[in-house]
């Protein structure tokens, strides 16, 4: 008789997770990336220089640069955030992490406890979304429109909070290709959020994982390098710049919290191979290879805008992004996005169905998110082909072919 651990699971663990059986033929789900673009032979040059020059400190916890990662990575952080995020930071600023999901948890640890209050966007990263929930805390979620966060409704429930007595512990934006909706917090609405976070004595919790993907190479200042009040805990990732599987994110903060995440940070010390490989290569060519994913991106997007009008027509509602790799669909009110996941995953084709990432269910049930990086261009055009008919068929939307013109709808050719 196989040994049972049931009773000895402490209540509240998770569901256990299913095994894994392989990708879905037509995957748009998740965070990968264009596995094309992955800048295969300068990794691999870069893996072998760094390790015939250091691979010996391999022996160190901390490579010799300490808890808080590979100085030269730091170094390059540094240098890259001043030139396209305007942030003037050093090395000394910075901790290296294992992906942006441990610095989710990292600031979370360090500022949050069950029954908090935070302030979020409405749609959302669901990997927030999920830890907020799973430690108790109250998720606020403010709406989004084509500039991102609106800051009269923000203004709203700062003061509204305040009036119950609920000092939020923090406000966390994408505020740069949001996910999921793409869009760009300007820099006026950026001063305006920074000028209530003061008034409310409320700090900002800035994820900044997509700011490479904006399809002009210009970006905002970040709200880091804008605040006068040093409020803001910034994040960021090389998952969506170089490649997700290699694990390594940052964190920039004020030294009163970061001391706090390294207290907490008991991993020994993220992957050390990668930090070094990933500095040795990026320094010479990040600023080179990132125009070049963007471009192989934005064809992708393209290809999906256009699969989506010609199967869905008007049944698919969507704004054109401002970069990033995800697309935020709006269906018809009748389609639960939910029940169109579990049916097009039956036909090989996985999506997110948007109240995964929404606060709000009802404004969320009928969109879903669509990453458009990792499949091929055939795979787009079969699989949103597919995703149509599967749609058709269980919603009545669209109730025909979105390509079909009208004269054809009047027997007409």
């Amino acid at each position: 008789m196989p040994f049972d651990f049931g009773p000895l699971f402490p209540a509240g663990t998770p569901a256990p997770a299913m095994r894994w059986t392989g990708s879905p033929k037509y995957n748009f789900t998740g965070g990968n990336n264009d596995p094309d673009a992955v800048p295969l032979e300068g990794l691999m040059q870069a893996a072998q220089s760094v390790m015939a020059r250091e691979g010996r400190t391999l022996a160190t916890y901390g490579l010799n640069s300490g808890p808080q990662g590979y100085r030269p990575l730091r170094e390059f952080l540094a240098t890259k955030l001043k030139r396209d995020a305007g942030m003037a930071c050093t090395a000394d600023d910075l901790l290296i992490v294992s992906g942006s999901l441990q610095a989710l948890d990292l600031v979370n640890s360090a500022l949050l406890t069950r029954g908090d209050t935070v302030i979020v966007e409405q749609d959302n990263y669901q990997g927030t979304l999920t830890r907020l929930a799973k430690l108790g805390v109250n998720a606020v979620g403010i709406p989004l429109d084509s500039g991102g966060m609106r800051m009269d409704v923000l203004k709203a429930a700062l003061a509204e909070l305040l009036t119950r007595g609920i000092q939020p512990k923090y406000i966390y934006t994408i505020p740069t290709v949001q996910n999921p909706t793409g869009t760009i917090l300007d820099e006026e609405r950026r001063a305006q959020m920074l000028t209530l976070a003061d008034q409310y004595s409320v700090p900002i919790f800035e994820d900044d994982c997509y700011a490479d993907l904006v399809w002009s190479g210009e970006r905002p200042r970040s709200l880091y390098a804008m605040t006068k009040s040093d409020n803001v805990i910034h994040i960021g990732s090389f998952s969506k710049s170089i490649a997700p599987a290699l694990r390594v994110g940052f964190i920039a903060a004020p030294w009163d919290v970061m001391s706090r995440m390294l207290a907490l940070k008991t991993d020994a010390g993220s992957g050390a191979l990668e930090q070094m490989v990933l500095a040795e290569y990026c320094a010479p060519h990040f600023a080179d290879h990132v125009p070049a994913l963007r471009a192989g991106l934005r064809k992708k997007l393209e290809t999906l805008m256009e699969s989506l009008n010609e199967q869905f027509g008007t049944a698919a509602e969507f704004d054109d992004p401002k970069g990033g790799i995800f697309l935020w669909v709006k269906l018809p009110d009748n389609v639960d996005s939910l029940r169109l996941y579990q049916a097009a995953l039956k036909e090989g084709v996985a999506i997110n169905p948007g109240p995964e990432w929404s606060t709000d269910r009802a404004h969320s049930i009928n969109r879903m998110r669509l990453c458009f990086a990792s499949p091929t261009h055939d795979q787009i055009r079969e699989g949103i082909a597919i995703l149509a008919e599967v749609c058709r068929k269980e919603f009545g939307v669209p109730a025909r072919s979105g390509n079909v013109e009208l004269g054809e709808e009047n027997g007409e050719r």
